[in-house]
């Protein structure tokens, strides 16, 4: 069983490099995502001034929101971006010049 194989026989040296590098890619698009959602969400969000060591209600909410809407973002590019790349992909492979 390999490294990250589910299954899969690893090769000669032991840990299957492609998969690693897939895992770290995954986990950098992950962490930027988080990031961002982050940043953007505690600007819009968050008094600069904090006043109390806690969340009022309405920072909460709005905190609420803001990530729901960022998840809700982020998952319509990625179904655009897969439908793209999708019609991409038979495009091409029924002609190599498209539509001249």
């Amino acid at each position: 069983m390999s490294f990250l194989g589910r299954g899969a026989q690893a090769p000669a040296g032991g840990v299957n490099v492609e998969k690693i590098e897939l895992a770290i890619t995954e986990l950098d698009t992950v962490t930027d995502f988080f990031n961002r959602m982050v940043s953007s969400c505690h600007a819009k969000c968050i008094s600069a001034r904090y006043g109390e060591p806690d969340l009022n209600k309405g920072e909460s909410v709005c905190i609420d929101r803001c990530v729901a809407k960022f998840n809700e973002v982020q998952k319509k590019v990625g179904e655009k971006l897969q439908n793209r790349g999708a019609a991409n992909a038979s495009g091409a492979s029924t002609s190599a010049f498209g539509s001249l």
